[in-house]
């Protein structure tokens, strides 16, 4: 029984000593990520001077006539078109800057934007967007055309824009335009 057991222990021993050399021979253990190698999935940046821009076209209206008017700007390009149309919405909120009416009050906030499958644009803004909106048919068409229209001629995947003001859904802007349904673009108010 004893040689036995020597036996035994002697194949451990071997099978040990083999196991630490393939181990060391290989590496080791998967090394441990440095913060710099996390992996991100989605929104990675790029690297700095290496950002890519998107030329879109925005919609506002003018004071001289009753239709939306083009206005190109840059945005960042990326990763997703969820992401890119966010970038879009946030520049509408900054409002015009070749003197064009900025429809959208300065204080508002996009909360939330999704696509749906359908091509639906579902943009949440902040209350600030319907309390701080002024009253009145033109005021209310002027903003939420000047959103759908610019959504739905810079990415194809959205056909019409659905808003929500703080998570909900909101009877009217501000007394005037219903927001029940979703809204297609109105090409037809667009100045030539």
């Amino acid at each position: 029984m004893p040689r036995r057991r020597i036996l035994v222990l002697v194949v451990l021993g071997l099978t040990l000593v083999l196991a630490a050399v393939l181990f060391f021979l290989r590496g080791g253990w998967e090394k441990p990520w440095t913060e710099e190698e996390i992996p991100v999935s989605g929104d990675t940046a790029p690297p700095p001077g290496e950002t890519e821009m998107k030329k879109v076209l925005l919609f506002f209206p003018s004071e001289a006539d009753e239709l939306l008017h083009p206005e190109e700007r840059e945005i960042v390009s990326g990763p997703t078109v969820e992401r890119e149309a966010r970038r879009l919405v946030e520049e509408l909120i900054n409002g015009s800057r070749t003197g064009l009416i900025s429809p959208i009050p300065p204080e508002s906030q996009l909360r939330q934007l999704f696509i749906t499958r359908e091509g639906t644009a579902v943009v949440d803004f902040s209350k600030e967007f319907g309390d701080r909106h002024p009253s009145g048919t033109s005021a209310e068409m002027a903003t939420v055309f000047c959103l759908v229209n610019s959504l739905t001629r810079n990415f194809s995947s959205i056909k019409r824009v659905f808003i929500l003001v703080n998570g909900n859904e909101r009877e009217t802007l501000n007394g005037h335009i219903s927001l029940a349904k979703p809204f297609p673009p109105a090409s037809s108010l667009i100045a030539e």
